[in-house]
């Protein structure tokens, strides 16, 4: 799936996954609207971003938790046709999943199996991916933006697997920035909390599965969730900022105060 209307190309390039709805949508939406070329890559087709940008829009549908499908995808020309010839292109690994969210002994095994394959392996296996793309220039720069979260850094019951595998993206960002190749940037980074898809997950989930339920129903109340453009625009312009990379994890809700 790619675009039909040819246009000049943008200096600067995004691929976005999970693209299709919540944060995801709204990082392609905004990108787009500052005239970046953006590749969504996920499971689904988002076919009114595509009409609204078909000029600037492209997006592969693949289920980023089958990583055979993804090691297929890497293997073919599209990640390298729309990189090539661009001064930066910025990869922002979004997709991913809060479930399993259960205690120990309650988890489905297949949803844990998907669920570290979509929110780690994927990131991982497209970030090695971008590192070293034939298609870009030696001086062309690599931005690579994981999508964290504060259950990273803070553990929460029910939560186990979520919480190491977004720990995972951060400790890979660390690791990366050790020995990132020339021109690689790169960043996992919390959004705060965003009113997704997700959002309605956990307060749709027991509460013997999840004792914390009652603290994300009040901020839904109380109106202290993040919406997606906001966080998506904060995400953003750190992103294309020069301080970008200088640490390996940060918070925006810590850069905004900055």
């Amino acid at each position: 799936m790619t675009n039909s209307t040819s246009a000049p190309r943008s200096a600067i390039r995004a691929i976005v996954t999970g693209h299709t709805r919540g944060l995801g949508a709204a990082l392609a939406e905004l990108l787009l609207q500052r005239h970046i070329d953006v590749l969504g890559l996920g499971r689904g087709a988002h076919d009114a971003l595509a009409s609204r940008h078909a000029a600037r829009f492209t997006q592969s549908v693949v289920d980023l938790a089958d990583p055979a499908a993804l090691e297929r995808w890497l293997a073919g020309d599209t990640l390298g046709a729309f990189a090539s010839g661009a001064q930066c292109v910025i990869l922002i690994n979004n997709a991913g999943t809060v479930e399993p969210i259960a205690p120990l002994g309650a988890q489905d095994a297949g949803a844990i199996a998907r669920a570290v394959t979509l929110n780690v392996a994927a990131p991982l296996m497209l970030a090695n991916a971008l590192a070293t793309l034939p298609t870009l220039g030696a001086n062309a720069s690599r931005r690579i933006v994981h999508v964290s979260s504060g259950a990273a850094r803070n553990a929460y019951p029910g939560w186990s697997v979520y919480c190491a595998t977004k720990a995972a993206l951060d400790h890979h960002a660390r690791a990366v920035a050790l020995d990132a190749p020339q021109g690689v940037r790169i960043c996992s980074v919390a959004p705060g909390v965003v009113d997704t898809g997700m959002q309605e997950t956990i307060r749709a989930t027991s509460v013997a599965h999840f004792p914390m339920r009652e603290r994300f129903e009040q901020l839904k109340q109380n109106g202290l969730l993040a919406t997606p453009e906001t966080a998506a625009t904060q995400l953003i312009d750190y992103a294309l900022s020069d301080a970008f990379g200088s640490t390996p994890t940060a918070d925006v809700r810590e850069l905004a105060k900055a």
